[in-house]
């Protein structure tokens, strides 16, 4: 019998912490972050990391427990979370997955399995420096000499670090990423999963969202709270959380904050439009329109609605 587990996805400000804390509450779950920047310890309000209050007693995994200083790998996540998913099952709860970072959910849901030996820090190190000095275009070509499937499409997201790591695989393994994931998924995965998307029919609705978040996120505290962060010494993997670098030229003096938040808004907002392009590209997710059902109560009810259908908890 395979292990349930309800997934909630979409872009960021959609609401999918507040669906899956609701979800959780009607059905004895706990929520497990698939979200690669709440993981880490001071990234509190740019990476809007539910409070305490905000949880309502609803047991959360997978945020907080990790110094921005250390690098993090969706190999390590997919371990660190199988064990949360085996922890939440023994208690007799629903695991419920919650997160926009759509690898993270991918590979924890499709099985993926990541070999441990298949990492070198020189080819790395190398294959970064050849970026810098002819272009991310000259890493796809070498990419897509072996592994034309990957090429393509990491060549449309522009991911260095994704290009980057595709390649060093194939140096370390033989093997290149596109076989090793349908190996994975050849041999099926443990999980049986029920996933529900956000999204809204105009994408403009999730654009005005975001922009409100930010405004509430400067409220809040967030330019103290980036301060403190870019004064850390932060990994290759924390680094790229959005709300931080953004906020740099105002806090050096060299732009006003007006403008730095309007660049913070607008990166959020291209950040959004990549989540949805990932997303989107699952057959598998049943899709619910927030700005059709606004209250997060209509919205947890439309899941049972979804679940009742497809039997999925007693099914």
């Amino acid at each position: 019998m395979k292990t349930k587990i309800l997934a909630v996805v979409g872009p960021t400000a959609s609401g999918k912490t507040g669906l899956s804390i609701a979800l959780a509450k009607m059905y004895n779950g706990e929520v497990i972050s698939a979200d690669s920047m709440q993981i880490y310890k001071g990234m509190q309000i740019a990476t809007a990391k539910p409070t305490e209050e905000e949880m309502q007693g609803v047991k959360h995994h997978m945020i907080d427990f990790l110094e921005p200083d250390k690098s993090y790998s969706v190999g390590q996540y997919v371990l660190d979370a199988r064990g949360a998913v085996d922890s939440v099952v023994s208690r007799g709860k629903l695991p419920i997955l919650c997160g926009g970072t759509g690898l993270y959910v991918d590979s924890l849901l499709n099985g993926i399995d990541f070999t441990d030996n298949s990492s070198d820090e020189n080819i790395r190190e190398e294959l970064t420096k050849l970026a810098q000095e002819k272009g991310i275009e000259y890493l796809l070509g070498i990419l897509g000499e072996f592994d034309p499937k990957s090429a393509d499409r990491l060549g449309k997201e522009i991911n260095l670090k994704r290009i980057v790591r595709a390649i060093e695989f194939y140096r370390v393994t033989g093997k290149t990423i596109t076989e090793q994931n349908e190996e994975s998924r050849r041999k099926g995965s443990d999980y049986d999963s029920l996933i529900i998307g956000l999204t809204a029919t105009d994408r403009q609705y999730i654009y005005d969202r975001i922009n409100r978040r930010v405004d509430i996120m400067l409220e809040m505290g967030l330019v103290d709270e980036a301060q403190n962060i870019l004064e850390s010494n932060l990994s290759a993997t924390s680094s790229k959380a959005i709300g931080y670098k953004q906020l740099a030229p105002y806090l050096s003096g060299d732009k006003s904050l007006d403008e730095c938040i309007e660049t913070l808004k607008t990166e959020t907002r291209r950040y959004a439009k990549r989540q949805l392009t990932w997303f989107r590209r699952n057959e598998n997710i049943h899709w619910i329109n927030i700005d059709e059902l606004k209250n997060t109560d209509e919205q947890a009810y439309e899941v049972a609605r979804i679940i009742d259908k497809k039997g999925f908890i007693n099914g």
